[in-house]
């Protein structure tokens, strides 16, 4: 019995206690909603897109509810929510709005303040315009002057590559000047580094125009040829009509135009057979294996050294190049002036006057052929050849020389070779 009254005399005054106690540990559970709820509508009317929106906040949890415009918006108010001091978590039932007015009156009020922006940029603007305009006009101008540039280039191909390129810096220096007067140079690095990367594409689609274009330059400053010469070019033989900034005219002997582009003529083997005017012919003749070689190889020489289109030097020769089953094979050789004589002309007459000489001494010109001959009585004389030494003038090649010309005396014609050029 008096334990029992014990406990009852305890516990009437561990209660009163026990209740103080937690009072003055227990937080203030409303009074931070309430603070909570304040800095969330205080936040929405600074943003100032959700006049809409209401916030209720219990036990530090955040209910949104409302419209807005936009989906973004919506989402924005997460990472807003989230962000106050004391939220437990959020809630966001904020929908997009169906009202056409609301959902346009942001586009509108962007509209308005890009106007205003442009009203307050353009006179600054069109002073940026000026600026470029007038150091575009310049750098042209002075592109356009004839005399310092064909002056310092070797050709005019050269010299418009200098003026493009003035033109390329003086349109550069415009835009940074007109983009430093809008205070905008840091567009000019992005500008820049787009224009590499475009160029370094551009650079590796037309690798092959490009490296045309090189070698067009080349070929014009260290020119491997000239007007009317004969040469020889990846196989193509022909007169030379023009170098391009392209490619190089040949006139083959057939008349007919030859198109060379200029990368494969840089690359090519040329050979140029106007360098000099005294230029070899040579054909090969057969004669018995009884005949006297060394005099035969005699008569030949002074045969073909004889004829007046020949030159004394370097002297014409012969030597014995094979042995075949039908006889002995000679090699002839003789010089002429191609700007005299035309080398096929004078090698066919030689070759003839040749035939002639050994057919007087009694020297046999073998024929492996067999063939089975009728025999009949002539209906009329057998032609004798004749002996005199015919003609070989380099008609053919003056005719061609004439066609070039021409060609070349079109004023609406790129050439880009000259006379006072460097050759190699």
């Amino acid at each position: 019995m008096r334990i029992f009254v014990f406990l009852i005399f305890a516990l009437s005054f561990a209660a009163p206690a026990a209740a103080q106690s937690t009072a003055g540990v227990s937080p203030d559970y409303e009074q931070q909603d309430a603070d909570i709820a304040v800095r969330m509508r205080e936040i929405l009317a600074e943003l100032g897109n959700y006049g809409d929106v209401t916030v209720q906040v219990n036990d530090g949890v955040i209910t949104l509810r409302g419209t807005t415009t936009s989906a973004v918006e919506i989402t924005a108010l997460d990472t807003v929510a989230t962000g106050i001091t004391g939220v437990v978590a959020v809630k966001n039932q904020v929908t997009e709005t169906a009202d056409i007015g609301r959902r346009l009156d942001p586009a509108i009020e962007r509209f308005r303040a890009r106007i205003d922006q442009f009203i307050v940029f353009f006179p600054l603007a069109l002073i940026a315009g000026l600026v470029f305009s007038f150091v575009v006009f310049v750098g042209f101008s002075i592109a356009r002057m004839r005399q310092p540039w064909e002056r310092l280039a070797p050709n005019l191909f050269i010299a418009e590559l200098f003026r493009q390129l003035l033109r390329i810096a003086f349109v550069i220096f415009g835009i940074v000047i007109a983009l430093d007067i809008v205070n905008a140079t840091a567009l000019l690095s992005t500008i820049l580094g787009a224009a590499g990367i475009i160029g370094l594409a551009l650079g590796f689609a037309v690798r092959d125009t490009v490296e045309n274009f090189i070698a067009s330059i080349m070929l014009s400053i260290r020119q491997p040829f000239r007007p009317n010469d004969t040469v020889e070019i990846n196989g193509d033989q022909g007169k030379v009509i023009r170098l391009t900034s392209r490619a190089t005219i040949l006139l083959s002997f057939d008349g007919n135009h030859i198109r060379i582009p200029n990368a494969t003529v840089f690359k090519s083997r040329i050979i140029n057979f106007s360098q000099n005017a005294e230029r070899r012919f040579k054909f090969a003749i057969k004669v018995e294996r009884d005949a006297d070689l060394k005099a035969t190889r005699g008569l030949i020489a002074d045969t073909v050294q004889a004829l007046p289109f020949t030159l004394d030097e370097p002297a014409a020769d012969t030597w014995i190049e094979a042995l075949h089953p039908e006889g002995v094979e000679l090699v002839v050789t003789g010089w002429v002036n191609q700007n005299e004589s035309s080398l096929v002309r004078a090698k066919g007459e030689a070759l003839r006057q040749v035939k002639l000489a050994l057919q007087g001494a009694g020297i046999v010109i073998p024929d492996a052929t067999q063939a089975i001959q009728m025999i009949k009585e002539p209906t009329k004389p057998t032609l004798v050849e004749s002996t005199g030494v015919e003609t070989v003038a380099a008609k053919d090649d003056a005719a061609l020389t004439r066609i070039v010309d021409a060609e070349r005396g079109l004023e609406s014609s790129e050439d880009l070779l000259r006379e006072d050029s460097l050759k190699e």
